[in-house]
């Protein structure tokens, strides 16, 4: 595994300065992974409070603001046993109008919480409706209150920028919250990127030092080719390659190039839970207008950063960050040919 903290170096500045923002990227980039070592650095080091948890639970809500709140405390409760006991939320929490729960529970902790707080509220569009805005609205609230009343910053995590459309949390996509979203306060969005070639050969590079088991430079580079950096993609190349119930190549063997075709053919057929997870995004219409183009081997023209179904597709992870225009990596070109292809 690379070291999880640099791959999203502008996120400290931001926290040292009480400011609250947005991390996004498609699922299985390192989100997870990174937010969760981000906090328990900051809190190692004694000057902030950080932890990190998420709202996955509370999807189940639905519109039901209150029961959206609760769970979400519920959450924040559960993973508040890592913290040192100093550090931890008041127990019970106070009691609160139906509604305001968590804006309530999140001020009661930050007076008596010795540090800063800093929150990260992981698969923050796993909300939906009204049990969403709630959510930001009074985070928006709290804002002006911070640090001592309120937490001092506040990173909501996705696979979209929560800026424009409740189609983030699954609803319609003709229900724009707007330019001015109820978090209108973040200072910036994040999105996690890829890895690059470097990080490619360095991940490995780890698996050679580990069991001497080395990769051919044409192996790392067909890795890349394949992925695109795309960090499932590149842990699951090797995987399929070195797993004792995979293709079992054995570690006094050579990783070649033709190794990684054969894991890359294998990962398509198996259809991996990553790639299950790509397919069903395939049949949304929203999806299907963008990919439509590049099946049929057509220029598509918009511009990223004004269509917004191009840049759903985008946030998504099934096209390239930069211009032109394209399917992100081979393996997902193939599958969506195959996927999108099938009833012709």
């Amino acid at each position: 595994m690379l070291p999880p903290e640099p791959r999203l170096p502008l996120a400290r500045p931001v926290i040292k300065r009480g400011m609250y923002f947005v991390v996004h990227a498609p699922r299985q980039t390192g989100k997870t992974t990174t937010l969760l070592a981000l906090a328990r650095n900051l809190t190692a080091e004694g000057r902030f409070a950080a932890l990190y948890f998420s709202c996955e639970a509370a999807a189940i809500a639905d519109d039901d603001y209150v029961a959206a709140q609760d769970l979400v405390l519920q959450s924040i409760r559960r993973r508040a046993s890592v913290l040192p006991p100093e550090l931890r939320p008041p127990d019970p929490w106070p009691t609160a109008v139906p509604g305001a729960q968590l804006d309530v529970a999140l001020s009661a902790w930050a007076r008596a919480c010795p540090r800063p707080l800093v929150l990260f509220f992981d698969e923050i569009d796993s909300l939906r409706g009204k049990s969403l805005l709630g959510v930001l609205h009074q985070l928006r609230a709290g804002y002006t209150d911070r640090p001592e009343h309120f937490p001092a910053s506040v990173g909501l995590c996705g696979m979209r920028d929560v800026r424009d459309y409740q189609a983030a949390a699954g609803g319609s996509p003709d229900f724009r919250m707007g330019t001015s979203s109820p978090f209108n306060i973040k200072v910036q969005s994040f999105r996690m990127g890829d890895f690059n070639e470097e990080d490619v050969r360095a991940l490995y590079a780890q698996h050679t030092a580990a069991t001497g088991q080395a990769f051919t430079e044409e192996a790392v580079a067909r890795a890349w080719e394949y992925t695109g950096g795309q960090p499932w993609l590149v842990n699951a190349l090797a995987s399929e390659v070195i797993d004792l119930d995979r293709m079992d190549v054995p570690l006094t063997e050579t990783i070649t190039a033709e190794h990684i075709d054969l894991a890359k053919e294998r990962l398509i057929l198996a259809r991996t839970t990553h790639l299950d997870s790509l397919l069903a995004r395939l049949h949304e219409p929203r999806v299907r207008r963008v990919l439509g183009p590049f099946i049929a081997g057509e220029a598509f023209a918009a511009d990223p950063t004004f269509d917004d179904d191009l840049t759903y597709v985008r946030d998504l992870g099934l096209i390239a960050q930069d211009r032109p225009a394209r399917v992100a990596n081979p393996i997902y070109r193939e599958v969506i040919v195959r996927v999108l292809g099938a009833v012709t």
